[in-house]
C-alpha cells in the first residue's frame, strides 16, 4: 500500500496539506511482533516516504520509527501521519516495528494517543527521568504494546533499577550522547579505550539484565567510519552486549555479523541441556562430562539462558 501512493503522499506533504494526508492513515488490524531477538535497531526518520517504504527489505531486524530527533517541529505532524500509514502498510512484518515518540511533556502524550490505534509493536519513550513518568506512559500506552524506554538522562542512569515497573517494559536503550551531555562529560571521552566505556556498558548490561529488560546499546553515529563501529562491536561482545542501535543498513549488517549467532556455543548448551537432564533423571545433579567438564545446575541454567536468548 504505501510503495503505491508514494507520489501520492509526496504530493500531500509538498502542499503542506496535513488533512488530506491523515484521510490516507487507516488503521488496520497488526499481528504484532513480539520477538526480543534482534541484534540491530535501525533508525528510521518518519518524515522520508522513500525510507520508510524500505521497511520490509532492510537488513535490520528491528525498526525505530523516529519522530524525535533528526525531525522538524515543523515536520513533526506529518512524520506522525507518515509512521501511522508505514505501520498500517506493515500489518504482518518480520521486522520489530518500534516508535520513538517524542518526551511526555514535548508531543509525546498527543503522539501515544494517536498512535494506539496503529498498534506498533513498541513505543520508546525518551528524556525519562523518574519511575512517575514510566507510570504515566504505561497508563497512556495501548496494553498491547510494548514499552521501551531511553535512559539518556542522569535521573534515569541513577534510577536504572528502579525503572522497570512493569513487565510490559522490555528494553532500554542507551543514549549515551545525551547522557554524556546531561552528565557535562565531553564526549571525547567516549572511546572504546577508556576504561570509563567498559564500566559504563557493563553496569547498563548487568543493571537491566538483573530487571528482565532487554539491554539495546548506544548508537554510532559517524555511519561512515566501519572500523570505528567495529572497535566498540569489540569491547561490547566481550562485556556480552549482544543488541546495538544504528543509523544504516551498512551498520547493521555488521551489527548482525559480530551479534550473530555462535553456532559452536549453542551446540554446547543443547548438549548440556541433555547431559543433565539425562544426568538428573537418574539421580545426579553434578557430574564430570570428558569434554565439558563439570556440570551442574548451575551450568544447566546458564545453558538454559544461551538458548533461550534464540527465540525471545
Amino acid at each position: 500500500m504505501l510503495l503505491q501512493n508514494i507520489q501520492r503522499l509526496n504530493e500531500l506533504l509538498e502542499a503542506n496539506d496535513l488533512e488530506a494526508l491523515k484521510t490516507l492513515a487507516l488503521p488496520v488490524e497488526r499481528t504484532q511482533n513480539r520477538s526480543l531477538s534482534f541484534k540491530s535497531a535501525m533508525m528510521l526518520s518518519c518524515q522520508n516516504i522513500k525510507h520508510l517504504s524500505k521497511i520490509p527489505t532492510l537488513p535490520s531486524q528491528c525498526i525505530m520509527l523516529n519522530l524525535e530527533d533528526g525531525v522538524s517541529p515543523s515536520q513533526k505532524p506529518y512524520a506522525l501521519v507518515l509512521c501511522a500509514i508505514a505501520l498500517s502498510a506493515n500489518a504482518i512484518c518480520d521486522k520489530k516495528l518500534v516508535v520513538r515518540v517524542n518526551a511526555l511533556d514535548e508531543g509525546g502524550v498527543q503522539e501515544i494517543v494517536y498512535l494506539n490505534d496503529f498498534k506498533p509493536d513498541a513505543i520508546r519513550i525518551p528524556k525519562i527521568k523518574t519511575v512517575q513518568e514510566v507510570h504515566r506512559a504505561l497508563e497512556l500506552i495501548d496494553e498491547s504494546i510494548e514499552v521501551h524506554l531511553s535512559v539518556e538522562t542522569k535521573e534515569a542512569w541513577l534510577a536504572l533499577s528502579h525503572l522497570a515497573i512493569s513487565p510490559r517494559i522490555k528494553a532500554y536503550y542507551l543514549g549515551i550522547l545525551d547522557l554524556f551531555a546531561d552528565l557535562g562529560l565531553s564526549q571525547e571521552l567516549w572511546k572504546p579505550d577508556n576504561p570509563m566505556a567498559g564500566y559504563m556498558l557493563s553496569h547498563f548490561l548487568i543493571t537491566t539484565s538483573s530487571c528482565g529488560v532487554k539491554p539495546v546499546s548506544f548508537v554510532y553515529q559517524e555511519h561512515q567510519n566501519s572500523e570505528g563501529l567495529l572497535q566498540w562491536l569489540a569491547l561490547e561482545k566481550r562485556i556480552g552486549l549482544n543488541s546495538k542501535g544504528c543509523v544504516s543498513p551498512v551498520q547493521s549488517q555488521l551489527i548482525d555479523e559480530v551479534f550473530g549467532v555462535n553456532v559452536t556455543e549453542i551446540q554446547k548448551a543443547h548438549d548440556i541441556v541433555r547431559l543433565f537432564e539425562d544426568n538428573y533423571a537418574k539421580g545426579s545433579s553434578g557430574f564430570v562430562h570428558e569434554r565439558y567438564g563439570f556440570i551442574d545446575e548451575p551450568i544447566y541454567k546458564g545453558a538454559l539462558a544461551v538458548l533461550k536468548n534464540l527465540i525471545i
